[in-house]
């Protein structure tokens, strides 16, 4: 296993969809464990792999808390059937973005359809922090990223600064 880098705003990359995954192999289950290395030592809860430059729908989720032992799982090609009306409201953040954080609203519950690490179609009714992690990773497989579901104002200011940061950091530029 190993330890992937992760792409950042303003990657273009993070806006591209991703494409379904077409075979269950060797080469997606290590794809999935160094997800699963690289968002614990992020450290995170979830990780889709196009965060890792990878455009595949695949994403990696553990919601175990501090001194729980892991709980990870691997959701390929996973996809939405049914969102619930009622409403939930999650301070959200992501790898990609690194330290913004920001109260994003979605369905409170979420039936989701995918295939396990083993290539079996499974089906999983969540809600809860779980509900809003599939969702918020789904989203990246799409090419959403959780600032889309925050105020226009907001959602400049952040790109702006992520903008400035990544031209901070180009080759080639004096950091003193």
């Amino acid at each position: 296993m190993s330890i992937k880098p992760l792409i950042i705003l303003p990657d273009p990359i993070l806006r591209q969809v991703s494409k379904p995954v077409e075979r269950v192999d060797g080469d997606l289950r290590k794809l999935a464990d160094d997800m699963l290395e690289t968002m614990y030592d992020a450290p995170g809860i979830g990780l889709a792999a196009i965060q890792v430059g990878e455009p595949r729908r695949l994403l990696v989720i553990d919601l175990a808390k501090e001194g729980e032992p892991p709980a990870p799982h691997v959701f390929i090609n996973p996809e939405i059937l049914e969102s619930s009306d009622q409403r939930s409201v999650y301070e959200e953040g992501c790898l990609s973005i690194p330290d913004y954080y920001a109260e994003v609203e979605r369905p409170a519950a979420v039936r989701v359809k995918y295939l396990d690490r083993d290539g079996k179609l499974q089906e999983m009714q969540a809600e809860g922090l779980m509900a809003t992690c599939l969702q918020h990773e789904i989203d990246h497989l799409n090419g959403v990223l959780f600032i889309d579901h925050i105020s226009k104002l907001k959602r400049d200011m952040v790109v702006r600064k992520f903008k400035k940061l990544a031209k901070d950091k180009a080759p080639g530029k004096m950091v003193g």
